[in-house]
Formats: structure tokens, sequence, C-alpha cells
């Protein structure tokens, strides 16, 4: 495993410590926990823009086909 040591704000790291308190967790489970957690929203995130984009391009060229038609 690797260590990485983090700078926080005073308030992020005390909200932190509040919240990991009342999970009955360590700050550093916590903080583990939280970014994985926030990895899979990520990931979810840029798996959904490609099709987005596509959906998007879609309805472009429809409107476009219909401007042509009704000038």
């Amino acid at each position: 495993m690797k260590v990485l040591e983090l700078t926080l704000p005073d308030a992020t790291a005390a909200k932190l410590e509040e919240l990991a308190s009342r999970l009955s967790l360590t700050p550093q489970q916590l903080a583990v926990l939280s970014l994985a957690e926030r990895f899979k929203q990520i990931e979810a995130e840029l798996q959904l823009d490609p099709q987005f984009k596509a959906a998007a391009n879609y309805v472009i060229e429809k409107n476009e086909e219909l401007h042509k038609r009704l000038a």
C-alpha cells in the first residue's frame, strides 16, 4: 500500500475527523472510502459522456435537416 501525505484546510480536516468519529472509523479509513466512492462517480460520469455527445450530435443533425426543409 502506498502512503500519501495530504495537507487539508483546517475546516476540511475537522469535518473529516468529526464524520469519521460518528461512523466509528479512523479519518484515514473515511478518506480512503470517500476517495474510492468519488472515483466510481467520476468513472461513471466519464462513461456517460460519450453517450451524451452521441445523443446531442444526433439531435443537432436532425435539427439541421429540419431547418433545411423549412428554409
